[in-house]
């Protein structure tokens, strides 16, 4: 999942990307790299796969929504909330007339569709939709770990209630251009080629407005500062966002909201940092507990455990409570928990205590403290 190359990059497009145009960038590279015009040829067949797995994702909203909340992370290996990419095998190659076949059926429209069922096509027109907005979100640790709601407050344009959203004063409508009848449009002939381009006295919306709502001035939204619930994932790490479709800022004349992506920040722990799924807790221990071995209480995200240390446990010594870490995201079972252990040395001494630690030194042996050793062992025999 690690060497996955994001599949809008495999698409050649941007996240804001519409489904027309990933529809668009996916017939392109499958009709360029499919195994029909290519036989034999082993890279193209790895890029049509690419190319499938990507479109299969990014065609369905659902998937969609997923994968740009979490990433490949999404895939969990077919598991709950994952996707199955299987099935692009050799037997799952679709043939090129099924390719050119959509492909000619889109350009042709009804005409090309009627016999072979194809779908008429007609060029949409209404307002403009609305733009995409993105905020962080401060979460704690704890929150992060178990998951939690968080209500954020946003200021966004939302759908004047005046007019509803129509942008015309109350008792009244839009109108039909009559530059363009209604289409958005206009053409013009250029040589040989009839040229269309958006109407300049409607601004391609294909509606004008007489007598434009006096709250909204005609664009049917307004500004406003807007409380939502966001649901934070157990699991999430600092960096993902979350996207809440439709909770962006509103369109203009009824057209379509945009998206609220929601980026999440992890605020610093007293006790506790991460590894991916794991947690790390520093325990610093004395020399007395290193050397001859203890039983201490390590603190977790679900309470105090018990923990053995074996003596003559060394300073940077990793202790791993399975199973204690953080939920992981899009797939089964937690992380660890990593007890990673440091040794303090005393600072201020009295003078008993540094006569008891000359005569514990003194009777040292080789044995006990063989790193010390060898180590002066190797410095003898360098310097001969």
């Amino acid at each position: 999942m690690a060497n996955k190359r994001d599949y809008y990059e495999v698409l050649g497009l941007g996240r804001d990307s519409s489904a027309e145009e990933i529809k668009r960038a996916y017939r392109k590279l499958a009709v360029q790299h499919h195994p029909d015009k290519n036989p034999g040829d082993k890279s193209s067949e790895d890029k049509f796969k690419e190319v499938s797995e990507a479109y299969e994702v990014l065609s369905d909203p659902q998937k969609r929504q997923m994968y740009d909340q979490f990433g490949h992370a999404a895939a969990g290996g077919g598991g709950p909330g994952g996707f199955d990419f299987q099935g692009f095998g050799q037997q799952g190659f679709g043939s090129m007339n099924d390719i050119f076949g959509d492909i000619f059926g889109d350009i042709f429209g009804a005409s090309a569709g009627a016999g072979a069922g194809g779908r008429a096509r007609g060029r949409r027109r209404g307002g403009r939709p609305g733009a995409d907005l993105r905020t962080t979100v401060d979460v704690t640790f704890e929150e992060a770990a178990f998951g939690a709601e968080k209500v954020i407050t946003v200021p966004k344009a939302v759908r004047c209630d005046t007019c509803e959203g129509s942008g015309a004063k109350p008792g009244t409508s839009a109108q039909t251009c009559a530059q363009c009848g209604g289409r958005g449009e206009v053409a013009f002939q250029q040589g040989f080629f009839a040229i269309s381009r958006p109407c300049p006295q409607c601004n391609g919306n294909g509606q004008i407005i007489p007598n434009p709502c006096s709250s909204c001035r005609g664009s049917g939204q307004v500004k406003k500062r807007t409380q939502i619930a966001v649901k934070i994932p157990s699991g999430v790490d600092s960096g993902q966002r979350l996207k809440l479709t439709g909770e962006g800022e509103a369109g203009e004349r009824g057209g379509m909201p945009g998206d609220l992506y929601v980026v999440i920040n992890i605020l610093p722990h007293d006790l506790f940092s991460r590894d991916g799924f794991d947690v790390i807790c520093d325990v610093p221990l004395t020399f007395a507990q290193a050397a001859i071995g203890d039983e201490i209480e390590v603190p977790t995200l679900e309470g105090k455990v018990k923990v053995k240390i074996p003596a003559g446990t060394q300073p940077q010594t990793t202790l791993r409570l399975k199973g204690k870490g953080m939920n992981r995201l899009g797939s089964y079972g937690r992380g660890d928990q990593l007890v990673k252990i440091s040794l303090e040395v005393p600072m201020k001494l009295s003078s008993e205590q540094k006569e008891l630690l000359k005569k514990f030194d003194e009777l040292g042996s080789n044995s006990s403290q063989p790193l010390h050793h060898n180590f002066f062992e190797k410095v003898k025999n360098f310097f001969g």
